[in-house]
């Protein structure tokens, strides 16, 4: 079923639902306002006839007679019918001659016991039996009428609630209908402009229109995907680009040595030489495609880790000696001055390995462009996060480069030792980022870098 249909028989049944309220609390109103207001009339015209039966002295029941016949009422085929305490019939009236109602035995008794008036039907006449009492006078009056004229008005009010209810139901279809177009009417050129953008036309955007309500916010999020849809392309873009780039360089610099080695006889020495740079070459090959795959690791999904409970200060102690192993003379300092009691504020959520390499990454950048081959680790706990601050005392890092140091291959303009292949501070970003942290880059040239990692305490996440 159609979104289209379903919003217009769902406003249908809403209105169904209303109208069927209304209508119906209507016609029950005015039954019962019918029933009260005949009910008040034939108990006055009982508690009438009454008063002058009780002054019998002054209105005799001929008299009482012709008054009944001249009394203009609305009500149809009137009837009285007036009994003393004997249960004897002591006086009769009645628009139809010969007319009777019966009245058995359990009413009388009931009038007697204490009920003042008791309400009843008989075939079309409605009537009263009602208890009047004046002094030492007591009768038992019914009266009874058939309300023609109030039931006419209370069919004549069913059909006009019928055909009312009718009327509102078949246009809630028709306006229902047209409101759902209207509300639909934006989804519908959301999808087609959706539908227009393909991976060779990224740069489309869907219309946000002008009226700021809930398809807006829809479109803008629509746009915000596709931003990140187009960003994530051109990152694999220029990823398989450089990447390629990098693979190449040495395959075709072995290629080279090999074609030019082979074209003719050379001397032991030459041939060592040549497959002493073979050798190199197939090294940094081997390098690089190990850290493409770290790089492809840390550019997964978390759900795909091995994901525990780590001390982050058991990490950073494995730094120094990590990283005297790439370079005897690359130095580490922990600050660990702000250790917190618990042990709980110093565990994360994480995988260990990928942690390790990220922020080793950083620490070796710091040792790599510092001309001291020093970095300083501070480690930092908060109510709710843990913060890592890595800082040297090196080249720095120009203004305009800080927002590119962490894109895939992008090296800058340094001229520290050892060049490597762009990819170490892209994965340490990624890797942080799988574990819900942030990295913060403050540098200045000539005097050093910080680098602030910001990770979520476990306890915070749990």
């Amino acid at each position: 079923m159609h979104v289209r249909l379903r919003i217009t028989l769902l406003f249908v049944l809403f209105v169904f639902i209303i109208m069927s309220i209304v209508c119906g609390s209507v016609y029950y109103i005015s039954a019962n306002e019918r029933v009260k207001t005949i009910k008040t009339r034939l108990t006055n015209r009982a508690i009438t006839i009454g008063r002058l039966l009780a002054r019998r002295e002054t209105f005799d029941p001929n008299l009482i007679r012709q008054f009944d016949s001249l009394t203009a009422v609305s009500l149809k085929e009137k009837l009285i019918q007036v009994y003393d305490s004997n249960e004897h019939e002591i006086y009769r009236y009645g628009d139809i001659p010969g007319d009777n109602i019966p009245v058995d035995r359990k009413t009388l008794d009931d009038l007697k016991e204490g009920d003042e008036q008791i309400y009843f039907k008989h075939g079309t006449k409605e009537a009263v039996a009602y208890r009047y009492e004046d002094g030492n006078y007591k009768v038992f009056i019914i009266s009874a009428a058939n309300d023609e004229d109030g039931r006419l008005n209370l069919a004549r009010l069913k059909t006009i609630l019928l055909l009312a209810f009718i009327m509102g139901i078949v246009s809630a279809l028709i306006i229902g209908f047209i409101f759902s177009q209207r509300l639909l009417h934006p989804i519908k050129k959301i999808a087609n402009d959706v539908s227009d953008i393909s991976v060779q036309n990224l740069t489309r955007r869907v219309s946000t229109g002008r009226v700021k309500d809930e398809w807006h916010s829809l479109a803008n999020t629509f746009n915000e995907l596709l931003d990140k849809l187009q960003e994530g392309f051109e990152l694999q873009r220029r990823f398989i680009s450089n990447a390629s780039h990098e693979l190449s360089t040495p395959l075709t610099s072995i290629s080279s040595q090999l074609e030019v080695i082979l074209e003719k006889h050379r001397t032991s020495e030459e041939y060592r030489r040549v497959i002493q740079s073979v050798y190199h070459d197939v090294r940094h090959m081997g390098k690089l495609t190990q850290t493409l795959l770290e790089f492809a690791r840390a550019s997964g999904n978390k759900g795909g880790l091995d994901i525990n409970l780590i001390r982050i200060d058991e990490i950073l102690m494995h730094l120094p000696s990590e990283l005297a192993k790439i370079n005897s003379d690359y130095s580490v300092i922990l600050n660990f001055d702000d250790m917190p009691e618990e042990e709980e504020k110093l565990l994360v959520f994480g995988n260990e390995a990928l942690l390790l390499t990220a922020i080793r990454n950083i620490v070796l950048n710091a040792c790599k462009y510092s001309e001291n081959h020093e970095a300083t680790i501070n480690l930092k706990t908060g109510e709710n996060r843990l913060e890592i601050e890595i800082t040297d005392k090196g080249i720095g890092i120009p203004a305009d480069e800080i927002d590119h140091i962490f894109q895939p291959f992008y090296r800058g303009g340094k001229d520290g030792e050892g060049r490597g292949f762009g990819l170490g501070l892209s994965m340490a970003d990624r890797i942080i980022k799988l574990h819900k942290g942030s990295i913060k880059v403050q540098s200045v040239l000539g005097e050093g870098t910080t680098f602030a990692i910001s990770i979520p305490a476990a306890a915070n996440l749990g």
